[in-house]
């Protein structure tokens, strides 16, 4: 399809098969510090059939170096032609029926290419299909993903108003799709993703799926982070959809999603100006263009905010949390859902999948039931107390040899560990009774009240933080099958600590995530399997 400058192309390229399913199409440019991650996190999949094609878009790095670290990977070099051309040059050289497209710095979640084709087997007609994704951060942790508009049908025009997809890496196509668009717009310096959903859509049936997929590393080289660049190349891409829009309906869509990105990213712009005055200048022009309402508002704000510094200094009204003694000492418990549990149930329903086999959950049984249901084959409970109801194991997770080896295929624990004062003991027994491949899904304690339970007072021992908490699991579980999740924000962290339950709360105030402030810390960590 393409000229490729320079290809050469590594021995074991294919994952066992000669004629791959899925080809994954990683595209490098200056990001060799992240490509081990994502090539590993391709290598890792669940389903096997597939090769990985790596395109160098003219790196001045150590991406052709780290590249020959993985002889399962084809490496293509190429001149630096831009995001559309390495990917267009990828799908030239890859096999596979089935193409997703990653970035060298993000990385898909194990079940990424299964959950593909599945939703491709219930809808073979379609063009593309995509999952979900959620964000990584530098420290390791992740957030909860976003909720997303589940949509049914006539997805041009949901598109036309707001990119659905979110993150490219979570879209899986058809060949036949792609090649009948004929490949990416190689005009295009950015949206050239979104440009080709749009023409895809245009022609073909697409779906989407709840399965989550792939994380989206945050950092401060994200093209994305330049609104200025961004809302040019979203506002091209749309201009050249009006030549389609023959209908007062899809013109309205057409225009309501200019109006969505133009204010999406002027906000975020002026947002920045608070932060920074000196990016201000070379953004005005373009902002004064597209934008007018948007700087009149910026500048009402802050001729406001001036007046109202001159005249008093802003003062924080606590009102009934003006107070030395929490709300509630039973951690919100007494008053409705406490806010950990309502991060406790989001991080299991992440994982539920992981919920199977034969499960071992410590204290009661309740959250197996509810997110592993008939995917459970057997069920154990472990507690310390030989007196406490359906507990099948009575023993303290420090100490515990009557409990076979390589037993359970996955283990809850749920804000127990921090009242175990010997973490390391506890964690090798943990490793120990799981299976090879088996999960361990924990949830630790970052921003909460001391926990005095009223058999054992005096055992709440630790409080965690993304960073503490990856170290820790890694020293029993690989790096690369340890996940991360923080959940919470200063809010909600305050709401906690006053023992306020979630009904106090809206849900965009619980769900806004802020790695600063964690509530809980959500760990999925995952045995080796001693066959791979």
């Amino acid at each position: 399809m393409h000229e490729v400058a320079h290809s050469s192309v590594q021995s074991g390229a294919l994952i066992r098969e000669q004629h791959p399913e899925v080809s994954v199409v990683i595209v490098c440019y200056n990001q060799a510090a992240y490509l081990p991650d994502a090539i590993r996190s391709v290598l890792g999949q669940t389903y096997r059939n597939f090769e990985v094609v790596l395109v160098d878009d003219g790196s001045t790095d150590n991406t052709a170096e780290t590249a020959r670290g993985f002889p399962e990977v084809r490496y293509v070099h190429q001149s630096n032609r831009g995001l559309a051309a390495a990917r267009n040059a990828g799908l030239g050289v890859s096999r596979g029926r089935y193409i997703v497209f990653l970035d060298a710095d993000d990385r898909l979640l194990p079940n990424a290419l299964e959950s593909g084709l599945s939703c491709f087997q219930e809808h073979p007609s379609s063009g593309f299909v995509f999952g979900r994704f959620r964000n990584l951060f530098t420290d390791g942790s992740t957030a909860p993903p976003d909720l997303v508009a589940q949509v049914s049908k006539d997805h041009y025009w949901h598109f036309l108003q707001q990119n659905l997809v979110g993150m490219h890496a979570t879209v899986m196509y058809t060949r036949e799709a792609l090649d009948g668009v004929g490949g990416f717009n190689e005009k295009l310096r950015a949206c050239e993703d979104y440009e080709i959903y749009l023409r895809i859509t245009r022609q073909r049936e697409v779906n989407q799926y709840h399965a989550l997929v792939a994380e989206y590393r945050q950092h401060k080289t994200n093209m994305s982070r330049d609104n200025v660049f961004m809302l040019r190349a979203v506002l091209r891409v749309l201009r050249m959809e009006r030549r389609h829009a023959k209908d007062r309906r899809t013109k309205l869509a057409l225009r309501r999603g200019i109006d969505a990105w133009t204010q999406y990213y002027g906000d975020r712009e002026m947002k920045a100006w608070e932060e920074d005055a000196t990016v201000r200048t070379a953004a005005v022009p373009t902002l004064m263009r597209w934008y007018p309402l948007g700087i009149a508002r910026y500048a009402r704000k802050a001729v406001t905010s001036r007046i109202s510094g001159w005249t008093e200094k802003r003062k924080i009204r606590f009102g009934s949390l003006r107070r030395l003694t929490p709300v509630s000492r039973q951690f919100g418990f007494d008053r409705g859902q406490p806010v950990d549990r309502r991060y406790i149930e989001l991080f299991l329903e992440e994982f539920a999948t992981d919920i199977r086999g034969g499960v071992l959950e410590i204290g009661d049984d309740s959250y197996s039931r509810r997110f592993g249901g008939s995917r459970i084959t057997g069920q154990d409970v472990l507690h310390v107390s030989p007196r406490h109801p359906g507990a099948t194991i009575v023993a303290t997770l420090e100490d515990a040899p009557q409990i076979p080896s390589e037993r359970f295929d996955c283990v809850i624990l749920t804000q127990t560990l921090h009242l175990i004062y010997d973490l390391r003991a506890a964690l090798s027994t943990l490793h120990r009774i799981l299976k090879p491949g088996g999960v361990l899904l924990v949830t630790l304690p970052g921003i909460s009240q001391v926990c005095h339970d009223r058999a054992y007072p005096e055992t709440d021992s630790w409080r965690f933080t993304a960073y503490s908490a990856k170290r820790l699991f890694n020293e029993y579980f690989p790096e690369n099958d340890i996940q991360v999740h923080t959940y919470g924000n200063v809010l909600a962290a305050t709401a906690f600590l006053y023992g306020l339950a979630t009904r106090e709360l809206k849900p965009n105030e619980l769900d806004h995530h802020d790695s600063d402030y964690p509530v809980i810390i959500g760990v999925r960590a995952r045995k080796t399997n001693k066959t791979n």
